[in-house]
């Protein structure tokens, strides 16, 4: 029990013990789980069971090796924690514009309030081939800040068919649903402080550094994926 709710584990005890058979007796429900979830994340297992993933349930194979299993579960646990927490990552370091100054981001504090108000964001434009397409390293905040530094690697982290920063820009908006009226604006909530309590203190960069901290998950999300082993499976 902790604080009144009791703890169920997804994995049971059949499938536990299946694990244990396989890699050894010390492997635990957590140990499974995390498994589970960094093999969902692996290139290999998306590419051989990308079939079977958009029409039924996805397919957990037992890796050959042990050394796979806990390379695997480890790296399944890093990302759970990574998203888990994603708000106290550490922000990657982007490059501000500030009415056409450039401002350290070591010293985004000192951007007036006023300045951060945001309506919605945009990627900023080039021409690629003679085309003008969107700059996925440069995101326009309002008129008068430019955050760019972005790294073009960070768009390779997809929520389904679009990055975590195209999410991002899609929802940070401030926005009226027309069928209730109701105004979803993230000024309000950042005035009153990121929880959204009236007495919480205002946090005016929150936007601003989670635009950093996404770019940042985004990348440690890829170098993650990009240790995970060869998909080797038992016959």
């Amino acid at each position: 029990m902790i604080g009144g709710y009791r703890r169920v584990d997804n994995i049971t005890d059949a499938t536990l013990h299946a694990y244990r058979e396989a890699y050894g007796p010390t492997v635990g429900k957590d140990d499974v789980f995390y498994y589970v979830y960094g093999l969902l994340h692996s290139p290999d297992y998306r590419s051989r069971y990308g079939a079977d993933l958009k029409k039924s349930l996805p397919r957990i194979p037992l890796v050959a090796s042990r050394a796979d299993f806990i390379t695997i579960a480890t790296a399944g646990r890093g990302l759970a924690d990574l998203y888990l927490d994603y708000e106290t990552v550490e922000p990657w370091p982007l490059t501000l514009t500030v009415d056409g100054k450039e401002v350290p981001w070591a010293q985004r504090d000192r951007i007036a309030p006023a300045l951060l108000h945001v309506t919605k964001m945009r990627y900023a434009k080039t021409r690629v081939d003679g085309k003008q397409a969107d700059d996925k390293t440069t995101i326009v905040y309002n008129e008068h800040v430019t955050v760019s530094g972005i790294p073009e690697a960070a768009q390779g982290y997809l929520l389904g068919s679009r990055s975590g920063l195209d999410w991002l820009i899609d929802r940070y908006q401030a926005k009226t649903d027309k069928p209730s009226g109701i105004v979803n604006d993230p000024n309000d909530w950042m005035a009153e402080g990121a929880g959204g309590g009236p007495t919480e203190p205002a946090r005016p960069l929150y936007l601003l550094e989670l635009i950093a901290r996404v770019a940042a998950v985004s990348m440690r999300t890829q170098q993650i994926v990009s240790s995970l082993p060869p998909l080797d499976v038992r016959g």
